[in-house]
């Protein structure tokens, strides 16, 4: 009796997880390929189509479909059929994943692109059907079929191929496996959750952070796009800025060609944020896609937690039966139990009955014993593949969040140089503006001179000492400044000069 309550102590203590029953279902459901399907072909989601038709309540609706294409990746040397480019749609997409996360649910399977756009900025449309947000999704799904491809377990799924190289027939092929019969109710999960007695501190400390991670890159995603609002708003008033240099300028003469040029500058900054802030939406996207990926996170804990729940009601009904078979044996029965209350009314049993429902009992404890010994291996090995695909994901997540994240920064850094530029542009307009006010300031210094000179040559050496000091008297530094008009005019004959004397 103390080495089977140890041997109960040790299953209920060990926790580790996937049963031969799933293991089957995985060898089942293979392609006889030795490499990873992503190696064989090329995989390319082509185009997206918009069309038209009823749906399954008969109502007309409009949807995109996506086509999908496939090539052998050495054409030299052959390799895997095409079959056909088929096209499908979202809903598809969705049957597919469901189908891989009920079939491998140890794996951390990559989650599909948004279905509606979320976080945001207010000038981006939220249509499903917009023509940046369904190219996005297109590239979106793509990834997705890539990251399966290249999956060592998820790419030798036969319904996976037949998913990219069969136009017709693959829905049924998909549901023919049964896949949703044996997909975990979420009531089922969450009283799981709720229920299981010693949940092991690995898959809590997993679950715990996906929701901060969750969190996390929320918070980033809604940051970014007030910052994109805030932007979009400075960038178009910048589009003011040209507005307003460009009215100037009509209305200078000197400066309006530096004007005109720098409203010029500043209307193409105005107008770059738009192809600015789509690229920004690319490097949202792979945050997204980290942010779906918490749910796949979510999905391996549930499991386990579901696992260890039917582990620990399997050890409950193994101890309750052997407990009914020690009454058996001892004849000690509890007053208040059922069986205790049938011997008051109706007596004791026969030794016949007693001896038949010990051997009945007896089987029923080893049927039970196997059950434990079954679900405690699955928990094994379970724990051993998903911690597997854990620590791929986790490689996988600070590689590709890193680089995204530093080509977001430079992206960041390259759009201020820009608007340094511009502003460094407009600077040199006003430089010029102010460079050629002193181009026309000497020029006509220079024609003042000369017109003194034509002067001093007409009405003798002393004009000009004369003109010069009454210029002084009178606080002006131009020496012709007080001088009638006439003194512009062409020398009279020598005839008809008069003397200098009459014009002072």
């Amino acid at each position: 009796m103390a080495d089977s309550d140890s041997e109960e102590a040790a299953v209920l203590d060990n926790t580790d997880l996937t049963s031969p029953e799933s293991e089957n279902n995985l060898i089942n459901t293979m392609v006889e390929r030795e490499t990873a399907l992503l190696k064989k072909i090329d995989i390319n989601v082509a185009e997206s189509e918009k069309r038209s038709g009823k749906n399954t309540v008969n109502m007309q609706e409009t949807y995109t479909v996506y086509l999908i294409e496939i090539r052998p990746a050495n054409a030299a040397e052959g390799g895997l059929p095409v079959g056909d480019s088929p096209w499908r749609r979202y809903s598809e997409f969705e049957l597919l994943r469901t189908y891989l996360l009920v079939t491998y649910p140890f794996v951390v399977i990559p989650p599909l692109p948004e279905k509606r756009a979320e976080f945001v900025w207010h000038k981006l449309s939220a249509d499903n059907l917009d023509p940046d947000f369904v190219e996005r999704r297109r590239l979106g799904l793509e990834n997705f079929l890539i990251r399966v491809a290249s999956h060592s377990v998820l790419s030798k799924d036969k319904i996976f191929y037949q998913f990219l190289t069969e136009e017709k027939g693959w829905r049924e092929a998909v549901l023919v496996t049964g896949f949703q019969d044996k997909a975990d109710s979420r009531l089922k999960s969450l009283s799981a959750t709720l229920r299981v007695k010693n949940p092991d501190k690995s898959f809590t400390d997993l679950k715990q952070y996906s929701d901060e991670l969750n969190s996390a890159i929320s918070h980033l995603l809604r940051v970014r796009a007030k910052v994109a609002d805030r932007m979009y708003g400075v960038y178009k008033v910048h589009g003011n800025y040209g507005r307003i240099f460009s009215e100037w300028s009509a209305i200078e003469k000197e400066m309006g060609d530096g004007l005109q040029s720098a409203g010029h500058h500043m209307d193409t900054h105005s107008a770059s944020v738009d192809d600015i802030l789509e690229e920004e939406e690319h490097y949202a996207d792979q945050l997204k896609e980290y942010l779906f990926y918490t749910d796949a996170l979510r999905s391996v804990c549930r499991k386990h937690e579901l696992i260890q729940y039917e582990l620990e009601m399997a050890v409950l009904d193994l101890a309750s039966k052997k407990q009914q078979r020690e009454e058996l044996n001892t004849g000690a029965v509890r007053v208040f139990s059922l069986k205790g209350m049938s011997s008051k009314l109706f007596g004791q049993e026969s030794p016949e009955q007693r001896e038949s429902r010990l051997a009945a009992l007896q089987q029923s404890i080893q049927a039970s014993e196997d059950a434990v010994l079954d679900k405690n291996q699955e928990c094994r090995e379970f724990m051993r593949m998903s911690w597997e695909e854990v620590k791929c994901f986790k490689e996988q997540k600070d590689r590709e969040l890193r680089e995204a994240l530093i080509s977001y920064a430079i992206m960041q850094i390259s759009m201020c140089k820009k608007g340094i530029q511009v502003w460094s542009n407009a600077k040199e307009c006003f430089n010029k503006i102010r460079s050629q006010s002193r181009d026309d300031v000497t020029t006509a210094d220079t024609r003042a001179q000369s017109i003194l000179t034509l002067e001093t040559r007409a009405f003798g050496e002393d004009f000009q000492t004369r003109a010069e000091r009454r210029s002084e008297d009178l606080g002006s530094t131009d020496p012709h400044a007080h001088l009638p008009t006439a003194t512009c005019s062409p020398p009279l004959p020598a005839e008809h000069q008069s003397p200098p004397d009459r014009y002072l």
